[in-house]
């Protein structure tokens, strides 16, 4: 059914919780990096976003943000669909952006990943 609630690992380790849809699609939840991250200083940091109504949709497509918890500035978007393959079962394919605080415009280049 494609209903973005619930609790998801990613491929890397990490790990996300979203609460469930508000009559609107939108979602909020929290983000964990996993052990492929490979920085100590990122916590588990909110995550806010919205998907394709899946009463309409059967295979959603969604967003979301995450604002890190960290000492740099760092936001990651994530852009994806949720699949239902033949069993039932649920998987998510996503593209992330992940953008830091550049300290000037001559450094902007480097600034997202």
């Amino acid at each position: 059914q494609c209903l973005l609630s619930g609790s998801w690992r990613s491929d890397t380790g990490c790990r996300m919780v979203m609460y469930s849809l508000g009559k609107d699609s939108r979602f909020s939840g929290t983000y964990l990096p996993g052990p492929a991250a490979g920085n100590s200083e990122l916590l588990t940091s909110p995550l806010e976003g919205s998907q394709q109504d899946a009463g309409l949709v059967p295979q959603p497509t969604f967003s979301f943000t995450v604002n890190w918890h960290s000492e740099t500035a760092r936001t990651t978007i994530f852009l994806g669909q949720c699949y239902v393959d033949t069993n039932g079962e649920e998987t998510l394919h996503a593209l992330w952006l992940l953008r830091e605080a550049a300290n000037s415009p001559a450094e902007d280049w480097k600034a997202t990943r």
